[in-house]
This record gives structure tokens, sequence and C-alpha cells, in this order.
């Protein structure tokens, strides 16, 4: 899979739009495009920190809600 794909599925993968993806990432908007539209290469180290993260964040978010789930059964 070509690098511009492997980022368009991880963008899609959070749910966001690309201005927003590019919000969280502090990408600017036109490079994020011209990587998706593969005028330019994304790196491959960037595109692996991206999605470490996404995958990291959501299992902080499971991990916390848990959490909360716990807390509120022990009452």
């Amino acid at each position: 899979m070509e690098a511009r794909e492997e980022l368009r599925k991880l963008r899609e993968s959070t749910g966001m739009n690309r201005k927003e993806f590019c919000e969280y990432f502090e990408i600017p908007y036109m490079t994020e495009t011209d990587w998706e539209l593969g005028n330019r290469r994304v790196p491959q180290y960037l595109l692996r920190l991206m999605a470490y993260k996404i995958k990291i964040e959501k299992l902080a978010d499971k991990r916390n809600k848990d959490d909360k789930e716990d807390n509120v059964s022990d009452r």
C-alpha cells in the first residue's frame, strides 16, 4: 500500500476530516493535502508516529472509560 493510502486510511480511522486531522497533529493543511493527493511523499517514520499516537490515545481513552465504569460500580 502506498504511503498516501496509509495516511488516508489512518485519518479516516480517527473519524476526523482533513482539517481536524491537520489541527490535531499540527500539520499544515496543504502539506497533508499534498501527501494524500500524492504530490508529495509522507515520510514513513511520520506515518508510524501518527499511528502510534492514535493507538495510544485510544488505549488511554479506553482505560479512562474502564476506570470510570469501575468507580461507578464501586458505589
